[in-house]
């Protein structure tokens, strides 16, 4: 029998199985056999590891079947899409997987030339020698999950949250992927930019079970007379209502910073930076 190899990058990257759902599986191999075929990468498993590991655990015979890829990079991202179509995810696994699916495309695709996003400083990438690859790289991410660009920017601070999390504490990234801890989108796209101290500890609280997310504070708002409404309606001119909303902005940051809160002002920063990008895309 050929030798399995487990990725941890891999089986990590699928959802969590409810137990439910997992001894209906094992009900089900137990009573049908494996029907479907394991699927290797090189002798890696990269997909049915919750297959494998019950028809090992019981003897059961299973076959698989061999798929060629490029890199590492291009089997996380098959498993995304497969994973995608295949489940019906919450609206946080989502989230974290056109995430992670942007930030690893970023990683593999190349120019002609062959070089990236990564390459040494002075070899930028471009395509046709005129647009930056990672604005094709967020456009067609979101034409092919049906979003707006800024969801799936958003989406990929989630992922970074997600991913520093799980690397503080596994079991509260699984915790947080299979909705046993309710988190906000914009509570984990915050979470981006802490610290690795600041992460170890909500990872331990959350492991915990003592993480109390903290009541959301009044932010200052744009004026009721939004200037995107006018913009969709053709009212009002596009530079004045610009103007607008960097003025209210400009205000609302002031008045913060003048009370030395950088709490608020982080958070306040964030929804104006969200209210900016919904006016970007409505454009």
């Amino acid at each position: 029998m050929q030798e399995i190899f487990i990725d941890e990058d891999f089986r990590t990257l699928l959802p969590p199985l409810s137990k439910d759902t997992y001894s209906a599986l094992e009900e089900n191999l137990i009573q049908n056999g494996c029907r479907d075929s394991l699927v290797l990468w090189n002798g890696t498993l990269v997909d049915g590891h919750n297959r494998y590991e019950i028809c090992t655990r019981l003897d059961i015979p299973f076959n698989t079947v061999n798929k060629e890829f490029d890199s590492k990079d291009e089997v996380l991202i098959w498993i995304i899409t497969t994973q995608v179509a295949r489940r019906n995810l919450t609206p946080i696994q989502l989230s974290n997987y056109r995430g992670l699916h942007y930030r690893t495309d970023k990683k593999i695709t190349t120019n002609a030339s062959g070089k990236n996003q990564h390459s040494p400083p002075g070899e930028v990438v471009y395509q046709n020698d005129t647009q930056p690859q990672t604005l094709a790289t967020s456009g067609r991410l979101a034409k092919q999950y049906n979003v707006s660009r800024p969801t799936i920017m958003r989406d990929a601070k989630i992922s970074e949250a997600i991913e520093a999390i799980g690397e503080a504490s596994p079991e509260a990234k699984r915790m947080i992927l299979s909705s046993e801890i309710s988190f906000d989108k914009k509570d984990l796209q915050a979470m981006a930019s802490a610290t690795k101290d600041e992460i170890e500890e909500i990872a331990a609280k959350i492991e915990e079970g003592t993480f109390e997310k903290k009541k959301p504070e009044t932010i200052p708002q744009a004026k009721p007379e939004t200037p995107v409404d006018s913009i969709i309606s053709g009212m009002q001119p596009l530079d004045k209502a610009i103007g607008r909303v960097t003025d209210t902005i400009a205000t609302g940051l002031q008045n913060i910073t003048k009370k030395a809160d950088r709490t608020k002002l982080h958070k306040a920063l964030r929804a104006y930076i969200n209210t900016l990008e919904d006016l970007y895309s409505t454009i």
